[in-house]
């Protein structure tokens, strides 16, 4: 583990890792749970999701800027940063679907469970990484 970098097994990024799930989870378990009501309802899985996925991203902004990562720089470049991360994830999400209901045959319940988690995963990285990255120490210093 000496390998990975500090900032991603730091102390504060398994603190931010447990704060981002404690929201992901109220977040995506209340849409997974609309997703579910319309889908049965006849609406089609892939626009309930685009849907969906746009609403939980509004939400999310404000819980994980400030809740999960402590943001405290600019909003608008966070917001720009923000929805640059989502629409990835968004494609990401898309291709799950696609590739595991239309192409392999998978009940779209289920993909659409795995897609979360993956995304998830990978806005977890893009949110410390790039969204609301931290300052760089030797740029505030020399300030």
């Amino acid at each position: 583990m000496d390998d990975l970098p500090s900032v991603v097994i730091s102390r504060r990024s398994f603190t931010r890792l447990f704060c981002y799930t404690l929201v992901g989870i109220a977040s995506n378990l209340a849409g997974y749970l609309v997703y579910l009501v319309l889908t049965s309802l006849g609406a089609t899985p892939k626009i309930t999701m685009t849907l969906l996925y746009g609403a939980g991203a509004a939400v999310g902004f404000l819980g994980n800027s400030k809740l999960t990562f402590a943001h405290n720089g600019s909003l608008p470049g966070a917001g720009v940063r923000f929805v640059v991360a989502h629409c990835i994830g968004y494609v990401i999400n898309l291709a799950i679907l696609v590739l595991l209901v239309d192409k392999l045959g998978y009940a779209h319940q289920w993909a659409q469970a795995i897609a979360i988690l993956v995304v998830a995963a990978f806005l977890f990285l893009a949110f410390k990484l790039y969204v609301f990255r931290e300052p760089d120490a030797s740029n505030t210093e020399a300030q």
